[in-house]
């Protein structure tokens, strides 16, 4: 994982898929953000068919999700965007709903989520086995204080 220095770090990581998938990179990200203090991580993916969540995994909500976009954008021929193989034009569709970035607050080097949150890759393209991720962490200005 490179990474650049400036006011912000930032490391890119490649994922690669086996086609409609979802890919839980939630350690890579703890990796990423492990001794950075606090501030905010946004993780983005430069890709025109994948997004990314903050989802649960491990319960089957994976398949769920996949299926629940194959209702939502059918894999069919309706499509005026053709190219690539049947139903594609529906993976263009995919990050109007699972947005391509998502921003997490870091506090004292850890991501802060939920109990079952994990921040996942969406990607439904069996045309494109090879994905680019982007951490870029931020450093908070002030003290972060929580109060309980």
């Amino acid at each position: 994982m490179p990474a650049t220095s400036g006011p912000g770090t930032t490391a890119e990581i490649t994922v690669r898929t086996t086609s409609r998938q979802v890919v839980d990179l939630t350690e890579e990200l703890r990796r990423f953000c492990r001794g950075r203090g606090h501030g905010l991580v946004n993780v983005f993916a430069p890709h025109a068919t994948a997004g990314l969540a903050l989802f649960e995994t491990g319960s089957g909500s994976e398949a769920d999700l996949v299926e629940l976009l194959d209702r939502i954008a059918p894999r069919d021929d309706r499509y005026r965007h053709r190219h690539g193989s049947p139903g594609h034009g529906a993976d263009h569709l995919l990050p109007a709903l699972v947005s391509p970035s998502l921003v997490v607050p870091v506090d004292d080097g850890q991501p802060y989520l939920g109990t079952w949150q994990r921040v996942v890759l969406v990607d439904l393209n069996a045309d494109n086995p090879e994905r680019q991720v982007r951490f870029t962490f931020v450093t908070a200005q002030a003290e972060v204080r929580r109060e309980v």
